[in-house]
């Protein structure tokens, strides 16, 4: 059986030595990932010993980033321990510190679409 965690055990890890988060109702430490993180180790931080369920699905997460987090389980959310009142996390793209990174991908991919599609149609 999992590990049950309170949401006061969680909270207690937010710092960079020592970063829990919860997603999904899981609980992941993400201490070790922090460096490799590709949005940076701020966004960790602002979500720390908290609930990134939200953001952390507002960001679209590839398959491998969620396969990545079998490797950082901890334990399962105690859901009827009394929840820590904490800041609420801001949205995904406001603690990014990369604003409007999403869309430069997307402009990107759609001016090469549109580059291959014209070369492959040319006369």
């Amino acid at each position: 059986m999992a590990k049950l965690l309170s949401y006061k055990e969680i909270s207690e890890h937010k710092s960079r030595d020592d970063l829990w988060m919860i997603i999904d109702g899981k609980v992941y430490d993400c201490t070790k990932f922090m460096d490799e993180h590709p949005g940076g180790e701020e966004v960790l931080l602002d979500l720390g010993g908290m609930d990134a369920t939200g953001p952390f699905a507002d960001i679209g997460h590839s398959d491998d980033a969620v396969k990545m987090l079998a490797d950082l389980y901890v334990g399962d959310l105690d859901t009827e321990s009394e929840p820590v009142h904490t800041k609420e996390p801001e949205p995904a793209s406001a603690t990014t510190g990369g604003e409007g990174n999403g869309v430069f991908v997307l402009a990107v991919l759609a001016i090469v679409a549109a580059i291959v599609y014209f070369y492959l149609n040319k006369s």
